[in-house]
């Protein structure tokens, strides 16, 4: 009895020196490894072809508009490096007879009067669609963007009956179908 004393003391002292005993801490951090995305080849946008028949000061007109990549326009770049192939946007205004009014290849150039810095350098020209016929104009709206974003300027494109042709940045959210007033700082082409 007394050896079972013994080795039961003997063991209730080594299990209290190593519970008393202090860990050791670690000062590893475990997370997990980001791998860094590396671009790939140039991504461009999908050609896109629209043709409306609009009523206009009394006449009937076709209206149509086509985008493509321009691989012939400087390609920008994003934040992790990624390339942008920039695009090419033709309008074509053709009379009832089939006669041409009026026909523009509009490229980012056109509209940098009216882009900062960050879209001029990164920023492509995303859209352009027809909006309405209204008094002497033909309204477009277009738009400048960060390439995979929802980031963009947005801008209205006027030509008139006499085939002037105004941009102008729209500073106004169209939700109740109004139009936003001549603003001083608008081009003419």
């Amino acid at each position: 009895m007394k050896q079972v004393c013994f080795f039961a003391s003997l063991a209730v002292a080594l299990l209290t020196i190593a519970s008393c005993s202090e860990k050791k801490k670690s000062t590893d951090i475990i997370t997990q490894r980001v791998e860094t995305v590396k671009p790939q080849g140039p991504e461009r946008m999908q050609e896109y072809d629209n043709s409306r028949e609009v009523a206009w000061i009394g006449k009937q007109y076709t209206v149509t508009v086509h985008r493509q990549p321009g691989d012939s326009l400087p390609m920008v770049k994003d934040e992790t490096g990624q390339k942008f192939v920039d695009n090419i946007i033709s309008v074509r205004v053709l009379r009832a007879d089939g006669t041409q009014f009026y026909s523009h290849n509009f490229t980012k150039s056109d509209f940098l009067k009216y882009l900062d810095e960050d879209y001029t350098k990164t920023g492509i020209l995303e859209g352009l669609v027809f909006d309405k016929a209204e008094g002497d104009f033909l309204e477009f709206a277009a738009s400048v963007s960060h390439p995979n974003s929802d980031e963009y300027i947005p801008l209205v494109v006027k030509l008139s009956r006499m085939g002037q042709v105004t941009i102008q940045r729209d500073t106004q959210m169209d939700t109740t179908g109004d139009t936003p007033e001549q603003d001083p700082s608008s081009e003419e082409m």
